[in-house]
């Protein structure tokens, strides 16, 4: 387990803290602003570790003293895999805490905080909604070469999804989309019920990375990696850059951090995941 985290946290970067509690309609918005609060801090601790509790949840030590949320509660996590998660982040932090690169303790106190005061129920509704604007369900229709390397790369996804779930989903270039069919919103809001609170957090972090809901449940269900999500989700940027060319050091900059991003929320929704089969397949690899 503990190879499997370093190896997906090499992607990953680290995470960072929160901050600030805003109201409940300004939900995207108010993570960013909690989030970026405190953008760096001079290192003021020696060794990490972690220590369970007697309610069987596992608290991460710095030094002597116990991590707390950025609402003052005490930071606590239900397994011992996303404990030394957290703490690797930590502990790999240098001279300088740069708390924007911490990415699952930000998803561990978004979770523990809940800053918008959200319902399991409202976050699977916001993630849903991404289901209309999905990347994958808008097309071009020109140039020619875009419209045939979307649908080369994006129609065996759509496929892939639609036979998973039994779902109808399709794709349109007309700038309304594609009609989502009630049904299939109704089957997937069936599947995400099946996701526990934590889950739920990362998956809709995941999902807002790479705009596409579709995207994200192939890389959870591990029909694709880290690295097809990302570029698929950036198809159309990718093909621009191919004609046109691009900053040298901004593109790999900003593939970096994507994936970074990305990889830290699935790996969160795999460690706080209560299905054993989800467990499973990750020691595997």
């Amino acid at each position: 387990m503990l190879r499997c985290i370093v190896r997906l946290q090499s992607q990953v970067g680290n995470a960072f803290s929160l901050s600030k509690v805003c109201p409940r309609n300004q939900h995207y918005e108010c993570v960013a602003r909690y989030s970026a609060a405190t953008a760096e801090r001079k290192r003021f601790y020696q060794d990490v570790s972690i220590s369970q509790s007697e309610g069987g949840l596992y608290e991460i030590n710095l030094d002597q003293r116990k991590l707390k949320t950025p609402g003052g509660k005490l930071f606590t996590v239900p397994n011992e895999a996303l404990a030394i998660a957290v703490a690797t982040e930590w502990d790999a932090q240098r001279d300088t805490l740069k708390f924007y690169t911490m990415h699952l303790t930000t998803l561990c106190n978004t979770a523990l905080d809940n800053p918008t005061q959200r319902s399991k129920e409202q976050m699977i509704t916001a993630a849903l909604k991404f289901l209309e604007t999905d990347t994958i369900c808008y097309r071009v229709d020109e140039p020619h070469g875009l419209v045939e390397l979307q649908k080369n790369e994006w129609d065996p996804v759509l496929q892939w999804i639609e036979k998973r779930y039994n779902v109808t989903i399709g794709s349109s270039a007309s700038i309304l989309g594609p009609e989502i069919p009630e049904a299939t919103k109704d089957t997937l809001r069936q599947h995400l019920k099946s996701y526990n609170f934590w889950s739920l957090t990362g998956l809709e972090y995941v999902i807002t990375q790479l705009k596409s809901i579709v995207l994200s449940l192939g890389m959870i269900d591990r029909h694709l990696s880290v690295e097809q999500a990302v570029l698929l989700s950036r198809l159309e940027e990718e093909y621009q850059i191919r004609r046109w060319g691009n900053v040298e050091w901004a593109h790999d900059y900003d593939m970096y951090e994507l994936r970074a991003r990305t990889a830290a929320g699935a790996l969160f929704v795999h460690l706080t995941s209560e299905s054993s089969t989800v467990k499973h397949k990750l020691l595997q690899d």
